[in-house]
């Protein structure tokens, strides 16, 4: 291999449109973000995670009556098999939440009697069980490996309050639960990323929906796709204060490394989510008398920013990770539990692309993802090896 020469490929599927969807359109160079037609920036002032799911799920946005019955419904499954929690507590202490908890979803089909059964409408049935159960699950293990006991849901909350009430033991007041209610939001759906891919992926097979969402999970808990925020928190406690940024910065890009949380591989101006984010971010250390983790970001943002295209000669921009770091920080939220968040947001938008991968008929896409790879060979190059007995090698 030492005078190989690679083919150059189009690595990572970047740039090549696998299928068509009409979930959501992620235009990077004008920096918006659309769910089923619908600018974030609206549902994210105006709608509510129910109804953000029930947007995806079902296409449209719902009536009173709908969102009504559909919030109900999603209550009805929050409450998980007793089993789970038996299981959670076998689990040691330290165990990595994303592992954790792709572990823990495919426990949630004990809860559904449609399983097995084909047809679009066992397949929502299975998509509410997932949302409402991969969120009991995650604040389940967020209290049982501080060695406390696991928290009943509460009916009267919304999805966004009872889990903060289910992680913390707390109702939370309005608006940090309005807060993370918008965090949800945001996090719902991406268009084609890594695990979302992975879930259509697993779904073109025909596998059952429990199937593609835990592979889907395993996809997140990679480095290089989820847990961005959890490195963003990690930077900021490293940098402590604010006159420390330009010299963590310089170190960074002499470096080359990378300032978490400062780019993305679709925007190409500030993500739409961060613009929404960084004022929930100020609010939100004001509430908990923890100013500095917004007051860090908003000057590392600045400053990195600007050492970037004096660097680069080229401009980088805020991704979503940036500032939903300290906002769920502020909350009081254990940092390793940052990428479960973002899976029980969007698990939501990975429902909807495998009802769409099995169920749209109108949506062109391949009956099974089967991409290819040019072989390239191995030690005895691209030719045939010639197999030599065991005695003789």
């Amino acid at each position: 291999m030492d005078d190989c020469t690679l083919p150059v490929m189009n690595t990572g599927l970047r740039g090549v449109d696998i299928a068509s969807s009409k979930i959501c359109d992620v235009q990077g160079k004008k920096g918006k973000l659309i769910y089923r037609g619908f600018l974030i920036q609206d549902l994210a002032q105006k709608a509510n995670f129910e109804e953000i799911c029930f947007l995806l799920l079902y296409e449209r946005l719902p009536k009173k009556d709908e969102l009504k019955d559909f919030e109900q419904s999603l209550k009805q499954k929050r409450q998980v098999p007793e089993n789970v929690f038996s299981f959670l507590k076998t689990l040691p202490i330290d165990m990595n939440p994303m592992d954790v908890l792709q572990m823990a979803t495919p426990l949630l089909i004990q809860n559904d009697t449609n399983i097995g059964k084909s047809g679009v409408e066992n397949t929502l049935y299975s998509a509410e069980n997932l949302i409402a159960g991969m969120a009991t699950i995650t604040a389940a293990w967020g209290r049982i490996r501080n060695n406390k006991e696991v928290i009943e849901p509460n009916n009267d909350l919304n999805h966004a309050a009872n889990f903060l009430y289910m992680l913390n033991g707390e109702i939370p007041d309005d608006e940090t639960a309005h807060f993370f209610d918008t965090g949800l939001v945001l996090h719902a759906e991406h268009s084609f990323n890594a695990s979302t891919f992975t879930a259509r992926q697993v779904a073109s097979t025909r596998a059952h929906i429990y199937a593609a969402i835990s592979a889907a999970i395993g996809s997140l808990s990679g480095a290089l796709h989820g847990g961005a925020n959890v490195r963003v928190m990690k930077m900021l406690k490293e940098i402590g204060s604010v006159d420390k940024i330009d010299n963590y910065i310089n170190n960074i890009l002499s470096s080359g490394g990378l300032i978490m949380g400062l780019g993305h591989a679709v925007y190409q101006t500030d993500d739409p989510r961060a613009l929404i984010l960084a004022p929930m971010s100020k609010r939100m250390g004001q509430i908990a008398n923890q100013p500095i983790w917004y007051e860090l970001s908003r000057a590392l943002e600045k400053k990195g920013k600007a050492a970037f295209k004096a660097k680069k000669q080229r401009e980088i921009f805020c991704n979503v990770d940036f500032y939903s770091a300290s906002l769920f920080y502020a909350m009081g939220i254990e940092t390793d539990l940052f990428s479960p968040l973002f899976a029980i947001s969007r698990v939501s938008g990975w429902a909807a692309h495998v009802i769409e991968e099995q169920f749209a008929m109108a949506a062109p896409k391949p009956s099974l993802y089967r991409p290819g790879a040019e072989y390239v060979g191995d030690y005895c190059g691209p030719d045939e090896c010639v197999y030599t007995d065991l005695d003789e090698r």
